[in-house]
């Protein structure tokens, strides 16, 4: 979507309020009340887009669209063992992560499961479905948000199953790898199952030091979700993996859903996305660079509670920000339906310097 400037839409007063959708990202809703496509920071998808390599590979594979894709994603799994240094069989393929998260809580069934709040919506979404009792740990802003050794004693007999997301959404947060490794320790003397979502870890300036990649081989009871939907900008394409050393937790994980959930234009985009050179390198600079000015760019605004090392900032401002921005074609994620957060909380997914340029300035004039 090319740079510009936005002017204010108009809104029909007289319909009754819009349905607020869970995640952001809802601009079919934004354009069927506006008429125009917005300037979407709701969603902290990466900013560089598709690939030319990426879609030409969608584009190949419609000549063999007329066959049923392969189930176990064979190429595509290889090509992620090698690409993860795991050993081979160790990945499962899903149509996105949430795909995998919904299919592991169906899977695995817990009675009781350990989450943190606020965090990414799908975990208790997909333990609700198995009627799991949840245990919510709640992330303080006086702690910055981060987990602290407190969360290690919630960890008890009878937990069945942890989430933790790092960094997480939509604090932008990390874990200190020590205490992850603690944690997962703890996981294994209770006998739980600790589920790491490293879908933004990419997106972080030193991924390699924070990943608990290395320690599957020592830990059977973890399992790593990751996602080419942010990285690669196929959101729309879907599609995300999970790696594990139980095969039979795999196995489980994928009788649990439908047979052919990564279609075979998914498979070839995740093939060529992993063949790109430097397209991450090139994200990884941009994101840190539009971070720390953005950042600077808020608190010169008055705007100093503000969390975030990844592609995405959560922030605290005046209640109805959000409404003013939507109002002149600019769409910012609303937090308050986070556990744990309120209507003055915002997150936005940073992109290229012109559009963030845009976002800066309206939000100066509203502010």
């Amino acid at each position: 979507m090319e740079s510009k400037e936005f002017v204010r839409g108009e809104v029909n007063t007289g319909e009754k309020k819009p349905e607020r959708l869970v995640h952001g990202g809802d601009w079919a809703g934004f354009e069927e009340r506006f008429g125009y496509e917005p300037l979407d920071f709701s969603v902290n998808v990466s900013p560089l887009g598709l690939t030319e390599g990426i879609k030409a590979a969608v584009i190949e594979t419609l000549e063999t669209a007329d066959r049923y894709p392969d189930p176990l994603c064979r190429r595509l799994r290889k090509a992620i063992a090698e690409r993860e240094h795991v050993k081979e069989g160790s990945c499962l393929c899903g149509n996105g992560a949430d795909d995998l998260i919904f299919r592991l809580a169906s899977a695995v069934k817990p009675r009781k499961a350990l989450i943190t709040a606020p965090t990414f919506a799908e975990y208790r979404a997909a333990l609700e479905l198995q009627s799991t009792e949840i245990e919510e740990f709640k992330l303080k802003e006086a702690d910055g948000f981060s987990l602290t050794d407190e969360f290690i004693g919630h960890i008890k007999v009878g937990t069945d199953m942890v989430f933790i997301c790092e960094p997480n959404n939509p604090t932008g947060v990390t874990t200190p790898r020590e205490l992850i490794k603690r944690i997962l320790e703890r996981c294994t003397e209770m006998g739980a199952l600790l589920v790491v979502d490293e879908c933004f870890n990419d997106f972080l300036d030193e991924p390699e030091k924070h990943s608990m990649r290395k320690m599957l081989a020592d830990f059977d009871n973890l399992l790593i979700l990751k996602s080419f939907t942010k990285l690669y900008a196929m959101a729309g394409i879907r599609l995300g993996y999970c790696l594990c050393y139980d095969k039979k937790l795999l196995k489980k994980i994928r009788k649990s859903g439908q047979e052919w959930s990564v279609s075979s234009l998914a498979e070839n985009a995740g093939l060529a996305a992993l063949r790109e050179e430097g397209y991450v390198s090139e994200l990884r600079s941009l994101v840190k660079f539009e971070r720390e000015r953005v950042v600077k760019e808020l608190n010169a605004m008055g705007i100093d509670r503000v969390y975030g090392e990844a592609d995405y900032l959560l922030f605290h401002a005046k209640e109805g920000l959000a409404d003013e921005l939507e109002n002149r074609g600019i769409l910012l994620r609303r937090c308050e339906n986070y556990s744990g957060l309120g209507p003055n909380w915002f997150r936005i997914g940073l992109k290229k310097r012109e559009d963030n340029d845009i976002l800066l300035k309206a939000m100066k004039e509203v502010l």
